[in-house]
């Protein structure tokens, strides 16, 4: 088996896309309340090359990109065309469930924020107990369309004297 990553093949990620149901919706979200920086919003017509690159015949898109304050991409799509598109809400012990997970300063303050806009928490903030990341508190949220997050918070460090 080839090592890719030591072949160089793969150098570095470059961000995560969304399939949303509204833009306009997503980017307030992404924006203003998670507060990242919205840096273009591009339109593709059906055509021979989009078909080929998602894959889908007749597709036709609008795709906004935003960046996180860590600097991660974060490219948000709304299809246009085909009319037959499905909505995909895995749980999460699906196969094919995804999630993006980000360090966060005040979990329960950011948690009461993104429900305000119809973000559901996907269980209660679970403490590790244990083992490398013990401290560390963490909770997933789900958007409606169907977008898991799941934000970090470390534990609090002591000062040293």
């Amino acid at each position: 088996m080839t090592d890719i990553a030591a072949h160089g093949l793969i150098r570095k990620a470059d961000h995560t896309g969304f399939t949303v149901k509204s833009l306009d919706d997503s980017l307030s979200f992404w924006v203003d309340i998670l507060g990242f920086n919205h840096l273009y919003t591009n339109n593709y017509e059906a055509s021979e090359f989009l078909d080929n690159v998602v894959g889908v015949k007749g597709a036709s898109m609008t795709l906004a990109m935003v960046e996180a304050p860590c600097g991660h991409l974060i490219e948000l799509l709304e299809y246009h065309a085909p009319q037959d598109t499905e909505d995909y809400s895995p749980r999460s012990c699906d196969v094919g469930s995804v999630h993006l997970a980000f360090y966060v300063t005040n979990l329960e303050q950011l948690l009461q924020k993104i429900e305000t806009v119809g973000w559901l928490r996907l269980g209660t903030i679970q403490t590790v107990q244990d083992g490398v990341r013990r401290g560390l508190s963490l909770a997933y949220a789900r958007s409606s369309d169907g977008i898991t997050l799941e934000f970090l918070q470390l534990p609090d460090t002591p000062e040293v004297a």
